[in-house]
């Protein structure tokens, strides 16, 4: 039975503009923009240069120690290799490809024999050489979830509750890909040796279950649907594994510390695709929404489209419009173009006009302590903002300022309007700045004393 986790809030969920809308293909990109790091970790190293021709599926970036592959998404013609501008602020080292429209298949991609007769090591290998991230915004490598939770996990969990605001991509994956989401399901619970899969759905997805539950009873599939209660952040990771096995993930912890592995629906479909057909990750599933969009749409498209395109097969913007987000509401980061490439990450491109901007210049903090009753991760935001604000870089990690998961909820509930997940960005930079400096320093010293002693021996 879903359990409640601690703190968040109940925004409105205003997916009614996009959540009865079926999943569109957008027509093919003249030119696709596709940016060396779409994952945690490194940016990966361009295996093309200018006037190579490449296929779709074919691996134009190598990744070294923590990352994923990256792939063309369309076939065509490199461009250029050159920085461009990026979702996460400033340029990356991007492929540029000009699409010869033909969507020729690269003979790397290929499809196993029997998929069900693959071993572990094998899928797992499958997965990696797919590029395959969390696809919901982490973008976390998931074979190294995978490999590493082997052994370890006892309950895989696939993040069904979509709980941002206006985000509907998961929702529409439900009711038209069902199956593709239950047969990523079967492969996780085969690679992690487990007797079933738990999908965890908010209650305001009720078709998405129904149809899920249609499929899972037709292949006899180990798989639950669980649906959860609304409340933002519930598709966090370890409010979800709260949620589902009521048991929280200590500070400091990940989930595969209380026997846990969550995935996001679209990654999970990911893997479906990779071991069934040996397809990498070339497309995304983007909503398309926001008071500034003229029709708001759930689209599918090619990673490294350029956002402008998005909006232009939604009508365009509204006069007026003054804000672009990458992402939801509250956890998404503003754009200051629309000049940059859907990743892998990219789950919503909202665009806002009107009266909507509420932000104020300089808030102040009324100590009211609804942000300590809203966080999710048993914070104390006031203290943590006042910190920050004044550069007090030990009381931040006292503070555990590195466990705030920037959802957002506190800057939400907040009356004075402070802008508190802004200020925490900056705070938890700092710890790391301190942490870095201390190394270096500590490196320094090391070498001193062992410089020292070489001269006096």
């Amino acid at each position: 039975m879903a359990q409640a986790f601690f703190g968040g809030v109940h925004p409105h969920d205003m997916k009614a503009a996009t959540n009865e809308k079926a999943i569109e293909q957008l027509a093919p990109p003249a030119v696709v923009v596709i940016p060396m790091s779409m994952h945690f970790g490194a940016p990966c190293t361009p295996l093309v240069k200018v006037g190579d021709q490449v296929k779709v599926g074919q691996k134009i970036g190598e990744f070294r120690g923590l990352g994923a592959p990256i792939h063309a998404s369309v076939s065509g013609t490199v461009k250029a290799v050159e920085p461009r501008p990026y979702s996460m602020g400033g340029n990356m080292m991007s492929v540029v490809i000009e699409n010869d429209f033909q969507n020729t298949l690269s003979e790397e991609v290929k499809a196993p024999a029997d998929p069900d007769a693959l071993s572990v090591e094998e899928m797992v290998e499958m997965v990696k050489n797919a590029g395959i991230v969390g696809m919901g915004g982490a973008t976390f490598p998931t074979h190294v979830k995978i490999s590493g939770g082997i052994g370890k996990v006892d309950t895989v969990i696939i993040n069904g509750a979509e709980c941002e605001p206006y985000i509907t991509g998961d929702h529409r994956t439900m009711l038209e890909r069902p199956e593709e989401i239950i047969g990523g399901c079967r492969y996780l619970a085969k690679m992690f040796g487990v007797d079933k899969v738990v999908i965890g759905v908010e209650d305001n997805k009720q078709n998405g279950i129904d149809a899920m539950n249609k499929v899972i009873a037709e292949q006899k599939a180990p798989v639950v649907v669980e649906p959860l209660r609304c409340r933002y952040p519930q598709g966090g990771e370890k409010q979800l594994c709260q949620a589902i096995t009521g048991k929280q993930v200590p500070p400091g912890g990940l989930p595969s510390n209380i026997g846990c592995a969550v995935f996001n629906i679209n990654t999970t479909c990911a893997i479906y695709r990779a071991i069934t057909q040996g397809m990498p990750v070339v497309n995304k599933i983007v909503t398309v929404s926001g008071s500034g969009v003229v029709e708001p749409k759930n689209i599918e498209c090619p990673i490294g489209t350029p956002v402008s395109n998005l909006f232009d097969a939604c009508g365009g913007l509204k006069e007026g419009t003054y804000k672009l987000v990458c992402g939801g509401p509250m956890m998404g980061m503003a754009q200051y173009t629309a000049d940059i490439p859907v990743g892998k990450g990219t789950g919503a491109m909202l665009a806002f006009c009107a009266d909507e901007e509420k932000t104020v210049e300089h808030p102040q903090c009324i100590r009211c302590g609804k942000c300590v009753a809203a966080c999710p991760m048993h914070l104390e935001p006031l203290f943590m903002y006042q910190y920050a604000s004044k550069g007090m870089v030990e009381e931040l990690e006292a503070a555990n300022i590195m466990d705030c998961m920037e959802c957002g909820a506190c800057a939400y509930i907040c009356p004075a309007r402070v802008h508190l997940t802004h200020m925490f960005k900056t705070g938890k930079q700092l710890v790391k700045n301190k942490a870095a400096a201390d190394k270096a320093a500590a490196e320094a010293k090391k070498a001193a004393e062992e410089k020292k002693e070489a001269v006096n021996k």
